[in-house]
């Protein structure tokens, strides 16, 4: 059963510049017990997708349905419904167990629920030996576990977040990522979670909702988006760094690099699109491949970074370890035939062309 339902909602403000739609036609629905990411760009429409949701904000148009109820016009205290902000939004005169027992308190559930429901709450969250401490004492991600916690004892089935680890530092934010993801399988619980980073969506997301001018560019699981991009938006905006896009021109005997005497990529026809490989599947050979130039090497430990370029295109080549190339270094480069996508001039993804076995596609 879906928990959340969402068709052709809109939302649109009016400014001195006109209409703006930060929300256009969105329709998608979210399975119950699962961790979906609304991902995307600045003012892509996901923080307003979300408060549409919550009933933060209310649509223009279309219909929002949870657990198969319609609260498209109902406030966010008949939504059956938690949240989690950006900001903390933490009491700093109360208590880090006030805080967290604070949404109860206003909904005068029983003391001995709240005490119950505190207890489970803070054991669960590793608080439990910090519920008689003010915010202030706290670190920030302590103080992120008592929002959560604020957001858990509330004990509704969905949860929506948006973007809580923006506030936290690089390793603090990667703890984080883990412990909400083993905190929603646990609870059994529908989150929605709102964020720029794509990291944080492949590494928790059970589906990715990728949004770009309050529209839905591709809706899937992260496998989906990283292996099988929708179009051009998709393939370089999931991935890190992202994937490669060559424009393609008719070279004669077919589809070349833009700014190449060759090798011939794909057919004819091609041309006019771009050929997208990921840096990971692109090798470095001693024949006739793509001929580029090394203009940057960046050494990440495990393994290395080149910034090529080829012809009029610039490339990243992802290898093994250190490298003993330098700057200004020639290089040939090849790829497995089934690395390759091909996104047509419109940029949306085409059927495969050109060789799609053997070896190499450029060899």
């Amino acid at each position: 059963m879906s928990a959340i339902v969402v068709e052709g909602a809109s939302k649109h403000w009016t400014t001195g510049d006109g209409k703006v739609r930060a929300v256009d036609r969105l329709s998608f629905s979210l399975d119950a017990g699962t961790l979906n990411v609304l991902l995307g760009p600045s003012g892509c429409g996901k923080s307003t997708t979300l408060r549409l949701i919550a009933g933060l904000e209310i649509a223009d148009e279309g219909t929002i349905r949870i657990d198969g109820r319609d609260v498209t016009r109902l406030p966010p205290s008949q939504r059956n419904i938690s949240m989690v902000f950006q900001s903390y939004a933490l009491f700093p005169h109360l208590s880090v167990g006030e805080n967290i027992l604070f949404g109860l308190r206003v909904r005068k559930v029983a003391q001995d629920e709240c005490e119950r429901r505190l207890g489970q709450t803070a054991e669960l969250l590793g608080l439990s030996a910090l519920v008689n401490r003010k915010p202030g004492q706290l670190s920030g991600g302590q103080q992120q576990r008592v929002a959560l916690g604020r957001a858990i004892i509330a004990q509704t089935p969905v949860c929506l977040m948006d973007e809580p680890l923006s506030n936290l530092d690089a390793q603090l934010r990667a703890e984080m990522r883990q412990e909400i993801r083993a905190l929603q399988r646990k609870l059994g619980i529908t989150m929605v979670y709102v964020t720029h980073d794509q990291v944080e969506a492949m590494s928790m997301a059970d589906r990715v909702i990728l949004l770009n001018g309050g529209r839905i560019e591709q809706n899937g699981a992260p496998v989906d988006l990283y292996e099988t991009p929708a179009n051009a938006f998709v393939a370089r905006f999931i991935g890190t760094p992202p994937m490669n896009l060559l424009p393609l021109v008719d070279g004669g005997a077919g589809a070349v690099v833009d700014g190449t005497n060759g090798p011939v990529v794909l057919p004819p026809e091609c041309a006019g699109g771009q050929l997208g490989v990921r840096p990971e599947h692109v090798r470095i050979t001693r024949g006739q491949g793509l001929f580029a130039t090394v203009e940057g090497v960046e050494y990440l430990g495990g393994d290395s970074l080149l910034a090529c370029r080829a012809g009029r295109s610039a490339l990243a080549v992802r290898v093994a370890g250190s490298t003993a190339l330098a700057r200004g270094d020639s290089v040939s480069l090849e790829w497995p035939g089934g690395a390759q996508h091909y996104f047509g001039p419109d940029g949306a993804r085409a059927a495969p062309a050109g060789r799609t076995s053997g070896e190499t596609m450029l060899a």
